[in-house]
Parts: structure tokens; sequence; C-alpha cells
């Protein structure tokens, strides 16, 4: 197995954030990974992507020019990326922002409404925690449990009180497969 994701969206969407969880859940997997961000000149707002590669086997280039998967947060993304989706792929759209028609039927397309789902539990800062969840069920490329498990690692001391907020993200990312 080896996948090649592309996650894309505008800075402060938690884009960097999800291919980091992506890599960190892959390796405690034993899976082969890499994560390499790409970042526009803006520190919020501007164009934010990374490359993620899960393997179970040796990577040989942690960037690639095509894409399996492609997790797009924005118009913008969708827009520049889709045309680089192989044939066969795995789109998924954060619903609440890409409400473009995507126009191929060559692909699997997953819509998840991640900013209103992020929004009902109270911090808009959880989207991405969502589109994660969603990723993770879909693909089967990720276990749920090693996310959260990274969850409850990653939020620990004073950021405790973000655990549950950010497991119930995850679970509702799970929902939207269900």
């Amino acid at each position: 197995m080896k996948k090649e994701i592309l996650i894309a969206g505008f800075g402060g969407q938690g884009v960097m954030s999800i291919g980091k969880s992506m890599v960190e859940a892959g390796a405690t997997e034993g899976l082969e990974v890499s994560w390499v961000p790409s970042y526009g000149p803006e520190m919020r707002g501007g164009s934010a992507n990374c490359y993620v590669v899960l393997s179970d086997e040796r990577i040989g280039a942690p960037v690639f020019s095509e894409w399996e998967e492609f997790i797009a947060m924005n118009m913008v993304a969708l827009n520049k990326f889709l045309p680089k989706l192989k044939e066969g792929g795995i789109l998924f759209v954060n619903s609440d922002v890409v409400t473009k028609e995507v126009e191929r039927d060559d692909i699997t397309l997953y819509k998840i409404p991640c900013d209103s789902i992020a929004a009902e539990l109270g911090n808009s800062k959880v989207a991405n925690m969502v589109m994660l969840g969603a990723y993770a069920k879909a693909t089967g490329n990720l276990k749920i449990e090693t996310l959260e498990e990274m969850v409850r690692h990653m939020f620990s001391g004073r950021k405790a009180k973000l655990i549950q907020i950010n497991l119930d993200a995850l679970a509702k990312g799970v929902e939207c497969i269900d």
C-alpha cells in the first residue's frame, strides 16, 4: 500500500495539522511516512498545502506531481489541484466552502460539512479534525483508535481541555461516512 495525498486550503484551516496528524498516526501504525509542507507568502489566509505519503514500503520521493487522494478545504485549492487527481482517486471537500459541483465521474467524492460541524461543536478550529475523521473512515488508511490516542497525547498539559472537542470532531467526521 502506498498512498500519495495532497491536502490544500487557506492558511489557518488546519491543512498542515491534518497532514502532520496523518504522518504521526501512520508512523505509530508502523507505516513509512513523509510530510512536505508548502506555504503561500501570507501567514494566515494565504495558500497552504502539504504532500503526505503513507506506505508500507520505503518511500522514494516525498513530493509527487499527481495524487490518489485529495483533501480540498476551499475553492481555490479545488480549482488549482483537482486536475492532477488521478483517475479512480478519492476527493474530500469541505462542502461548507467548496460549493462548486465537481464534474468528474472517474473519482469518488466525499462532501464533508466541516465548518458547520465545527460550529455545532462550538469551535471553528476543529474543522480539520472533522475532515481527518472522515478521511480515516472512508479510506481505511489509518485507524480511528490511533488518531484518538494521538489527540490525547497531542493535547496534554494546559491544552488538555481541548482533548474532548477534538475527539468529538473526529467522531463527527466518521459519522459523515457511516
